[in-house]
């Protein structure tokens, strides 16, 4: 029988914005890309420590609410990503942080769906 493939989305999490951090060092450090990189770093960063907080909440609604954090974040983090313009050589790791962002997105979107129709 083969087992479903575990996501664990601490891990990801965390793994998303090691990704971020390691291409922020890689561009090229001007005004501009300064300015992103702080927002992108907030937004990345949180993600995954909203997600940690979910994990820990006190009741469902401070689940739910965590979980709409998480999804709001994500999804700043793609405008942020969206909007480097990096050159040829750190393209390639946008567009996959991007497409990551993307799926945390909605991933999360899915979560608050559900939650929804629970009532939270």
């Amino acid at each position: 029988m083969e087992e479903k493939k575990k996501y664990d989305l601490e891990e990801r999490t965390l793994t998303f914005l090691k990704r971020v951090i390691s291409f922020l060092r890689a561009v090229k450090k001007d005004y501009v890309n300064v300015e992103m990189g702080k927002q992108l770093i907030r937004s990345a960063g949180s993600v995954g420590a909203n997600y940690r907080e979910a994990n820990e909440a006190v009741s469902k609604k401070d689940f739910a609410f965590r979980i709409r954090i998480c999804r709001k974040e994500a999804k700043e983090s793609s405008f942020w990503l969206s909007a480097y313009e990096c050159g040829n050589e750190l393209e390639d790791k946008r567009k996959a942080l991007l497409q990551e962002a993307t799926e945390l997105s909605k991933i999360f979107g899915s979560m608050v769906k559900k939650l929804e129709e629970k009532g939270f």
